[in-house]
């Protein structure tokens, strides 16, 4: 596992979070007389998402929402409470609909939040990180940037890159660039994950949405500096699809 930043900085904009969790028909929903289930939830984010390219832009983005739907109104929440997540008995209603379920947002409360929010969510995880690092079974090298993902033969075999000098800068502040080194792994199986491109405000304004007008010159990045958007590009050039949304994390200045 390689990472841009330190090891203080495993778990990325999650620690930030308020740990809440999109669950669906769940015993915390049960008891406040919440009714859900995997249709209406399936429904409801259709209903926000407004698929209408199903042949282009939205094939993959079509298939994995409906994946995890099915996930949040299956297997996540056992699956998460075997990881030791414990949830707060009330249940939030985030993204809240309008007066019907066939319009946008959440139409019943969906919203379960973390005891702890966002480090309480991380820590059963990084607890696992650091048991198969002792156990010899995770290799995890920080300050790794990647630059490139290796292709042959049409699938992606490796990752190259450049190692960064290291640098204990607290988490959620800039980090140093300087290049000490290059890197060379390959594997059988490759993730990326890597995040949006809120700090990142010329990529932003290259995906504005025309539809909006033009992008503001003046904008405000509620992210760290690493939130930078570089892997995109990085995959796309080996057959990567990207969907970029514009959300409500940039705010105009002034």
């Amino acid at each position: 596992m390689v990472d841009q930043e330190g090891e203080q900085s495993l778990g990325g904009q999650a620690f930030w979070s308020f740990g809440g969790l999109f669950l669906v028909d769940t015993p915390e929903q049960r008891r406040l007389g919440v009714k859900d289930s995997f249709e209406l939830a399936w429904q409801d984010w259709q209903g926000t998402a407004g698929f209408d390219r199903l042949e282009d832009e939205d094939a993959f983005a079509y298939r994995w929402a409906k994946a995890y739907v099915e996930f949040a109104a299956g297997e996540k929440y056992s699956w998460l409470k075997e990881k030791g997540i414990k949830l707060f008995p009330v249940v939030g209603w985030a993204e809240r609909g309008g007066s019907f379920a066939d319009g946008h947002g959440n139409s019943v409360p969906r919203f379960h939040i973390t005891w702890g929010t966002g480090p309480g969510l991380l820590e059963p995880f990084l607890k696992r990180v650091q048991s198969a690092r002792v156990a010899g079974l995770l290799d995890f090298k920080p300050r790794h940037q990647v630059t490139e993902l290796i292709a042959k033969n049409g699938t992606v075999v490796g990752i190259a890159g450049t190692i960064l000098a290291e640098d204990n800068t607290p988490r959620g502040q800039e980090t140093s660039r300087e290049i000490v080194g290059e890197f060379y792994h390959y594997a059988d199986a490759v993730i990326v994950a890597s995040g949006g491109i809120g700090a990142n405000l010329e990529l932003v304004r290259q995906n504005w949405p025309s539809r909006l007008s033009s992008p503001p010159q003046n904008m405000i990045a509620g992210v760290p500096a690493f939130v930078d958007g570089k892997m995109l590009a990085v995959s796309e050039k080996v057959g990567g699809a990207s969907l970029i949304v514009i959300a409500c994390g940039i705010i105009r200045k002034g």
